[in-house]
């Protein structure tokens, strides 16, 4: 009698020292699951999250010009009913347009700025948080930031403002044979360079170009080269700008006494 319940004992026993090791080892692979499932988790971007996408390169403008600097959410998004801010870091106040909750806010806008800026609704509905910007000013020219509030999400666009005119050409008679001819050209920005070439497009060698930047940051350029006086010579004067692919360019002609002037601009 004794013996079946010794056997009885043990075997209740055995039976809890199994259900105790057995609900261990669910414990465990459950701590570590969750562990590896927040690790995972953790890992990849929350759903609905858009990045803001600025173009590779500046932007250019004319003085003068109307220009969208360009700004997109990837993946596309409705955000008419968000918050989106244009700005400039380098200005106080540094707000250049803001956009919230479906209307313009542009109380602390930046005076240099007012009446000049616009964000559109319909593309808005589409992710676009582009800028428009008219009447672009020299002043205009900076980085620009564009910052997506509803995620705190921004990129940056640099907007590269140029100025160009037309180059002058004056003569200063040397002898019978040969003249002067010297180029100026004012108002240009970024600086520019300047080239003389002859009736056939050969570049001629000049003296060094003298620059001059004055207060409003605009450069005024010139330049001077000897030249002989011949039957029907023709001499170029060519100002260019690469950042901002502008070139500028004034003809002379000299035929004795007389010189012809032809301007181009493109």
């Amino acid at each position: 009698m004794r013996s079946r319940q010794t056997y009885f004992l043990w075997l209740v026993f055995l039976c809890l020292l199994f259900i105790i090791l057995c609900a261990g080892t669910i414990s465990i692979n459950l701590s570590i699951n969750t562990e590896q499932e927040h690790e995972t988790r953790s890992t990849y971007p929350q759903n609905g999250q858009s990045q803001v996408v600025g173009p590779s390169e500046p932007i250019v403008a004319l003085v003068g010009d109307d220009v969208i600097l360009p700004c997109h959410l990837e993946p596309a998004a409705d955000v008419v009913s968000g918050s989106v801010e244009w700005g400039r870091p380098d200005l106080e106040p540094r707000f250049v347009h803001v956009w919230h909750l479906g209307q313009d806010l542009l109380v602390n806008q930046n005076p240099s700025y007012q009446g000049r800026t616009s964000v559109s609704a319909e593309n808005l509905k589409h992710g676009d948080l582009s800028l428009r910007l008219s009447a672009v000013k020299h002043s205009d020219n900076g980085k620009y930031r564009c910052y997506f509030a509803s995620q705190a999400k921004e990129t940056t666009v640099e907007l590269i403002v140029g100025s160009v005119s037309v180059p002058v050409i004056s003569g200063i008679n040397l002898n019978s044979s040969t003249v002067v001819l010297e180029c100026e050209s004012k108002g240009w920005y970024p600086e520019p360079e300047v080239l003389w070439l002859d009736g056939e497009g050969n570049l001629l060698s000049a003296g060094p170009t003298e620059t001059v930047r004055g207060p409003d940051d605009l450069y005024t350029v010139s330049s001077r080269v000897t030249v002989e006086k011949r039957h029907s010579n023709s001499f170029t004067c060519r100002v260019r700008q690469n950042n901002i692919n502008q070139t500028t360019e004034t003809e002379i002609q000299i035929s004795g006494a007389f010189c012809f002037l032809f301007l181009f601009i493109f």
